[in-house]
């Protein structure tokens, strides 16, 4: 793994560290929406907070933006969680599971 490969997975961590980051993917992760459709999900944060959040996920490249009119489309760009997942949780899965297997075997 190279650096830079080391700071795309450490802005995803960062952005994934937050519920409420998670819970904007889970939306998402429904079909693409414009910003302020996804601020209407989150009544609870004013537009500004809803927005800072937004600037860290896209950072880490898990949400893409592309103007459309007047409007901003937002979109799940679910690359960098496969990425982990092939890079952290798969390895470890593997590694478990093989751990398991060495001790039902012995």
């Amino acid at each position: 793994m190279n650096s830079g490969e080391g700071e795309d997975d450490d802005r995803v961590f960062k952005a994934l560290a937050s519920g409420t980051r998670r819970r904007m993917l889970d939306v998402l992760k429904g079909g693409s929406c414009t910003t302020g459709e996804l601020c209407a999900h989150f009544p609870e944060l004013d537009r500004t907070t809803v927005l800072q959040h937004l600037r860290v996920l896209e950072r880490a490249a898990l949400v893409t933006g592309r103007k459309v009119g007047r409007e901003r489309r937002l979109a799940l760009a679910p690359l960098p969680i496969k990425r982990i997942h092939d890079r952290w949780i798969g390895e470890y899965a593997r590694a478990a599971v093989d751990l398991l297997h060495d001790l039902g075997g012995a």
